[in-house]
């Protein structure tokens, strides 16, 4: 099962995601992705929050999936922001705003930036205070093959390289939806090449460490951080120092995940997510007479 593909237009740029209805919708969920993902990364959370009554966008960042790429190479996080806010004014009522790593980062900044918008936000193995170390790994794992893949079976050895703590499935057949494969036969990554470029402090993206700083500060909405345990991004020193901005949030750790959470132990991740979503104060009706995004 999946969602039914929808479009907006973001700052400048067409963008897409999956929507997932909810009979009697007990809210809005926005789901939003790491750098060098798709949106595709969400679809078992999105069903199960759908199922319990969540009306559920997953989404493809700029750049990603089957969103369109910046012809001029705008990956800052203003312009990730925007295309959020966009979508949120053609909705008709506050949001859950979900993500990971750089979807996490999209949803501080904007929480912080447009609060009327945002019922609540979820941090998931993204703090302002990250690990170096971690970070240069994530970029040295997303700039090692420019040229491609000749296999789904190649591109599954690299994954199980940069990710041990995850077990391998059976078959790669599911990395098709992060990958396109071009004229030549070889498997490239659903992500324009450009993101990465002159960028090596993913997921912060150039932006001033205070900016960030006074970002999560100025969040008001209910917040919860959910962190790996064994990530190498996220530290217990990353999350006290998160937790003196957002001294509200709560926190929840998955013991069998790394920095890639909700792929690496769902159903703990999702837990926690419905958990987060069942405490948070019932939504007023009429908040925002919007017209819905495209279908």
């Amino acid at each position: 099962m999946s969602g039914t593909v929808f479009h907006w237009r973001g700052r400048g740029l067409s963008l897409s995601g999956e929507r997932w209805e909810a009979a009697s919708p007990r809210g809005l969920v926005v789901l939003m992705h790491g750098g060098g993902q798709t949106r595709h990364s969400w679809s078992v959370t999105a069903r199960r929050l759908a199922d319990r009554g969540w009306e559920t966008l997953a989404l493809d960042l700029r750049g990603h999936g089957d969103s369109d790429w910046d012809p001029a190479g705008d990956y800052s996080l203003g312009a990730f922001s925007d295309d959020l806010v966009a979508l949120l004014k053609a909705e008709d009522q506050p949001a859950v705003l979900v993500g990971a790593s750089l979807g996490g980062m999209v949803a501080l900044t904007t929480a912080a930036a447009e609060p009327e918008r945002v019922r609540g936000v979820v941090l998931v193995d993204v703090v302002v205070k990250v690990e170096m170390a971690g970070v240069r790994r994530i970029r040295d794992f997303m700039t090692s093959a420019p040229d491609g893949f000749a296999s789904l079976e190649e591109a599954a050895d690299a994954v199980a390289r940069y990710n041990p703590n995850r077990e391998r499935p059976p078959s790669p057949a599911g990395l098709a939806k992060n990958l396109r494969r071009r004229e030549n036969g070889r498997w490239y990554w659903h992500w324009d090449p450009t993101f990465m470029q002159a960028n090596d402090d993913e997921p912060q993206r150039k932006v001033d460490l205070g900016a960030l700083r006074a970002a999560a500060a100025a969040v008001t909405a209910p917040a919860l951080i959910v962190r790996g345990a064994r990530s190498d991004v996220v530290s217990e020193r990353g999350m006290r120092d998160m937790l003196e901005l957002m001294p509200g949030a709560a926190t929840v750790d998955v013991p069998a995940a790394g920095h890639m959470v909700a792929g690496d132990d769902n159903d703990v991740f999702t837990v926690a997510l419905e958990g987060f979503l069942s405490q948070l104060a019932p939504l007023r009706t009429g908040t925002f007479p919007a017209a819905r995004t495209a279908r």
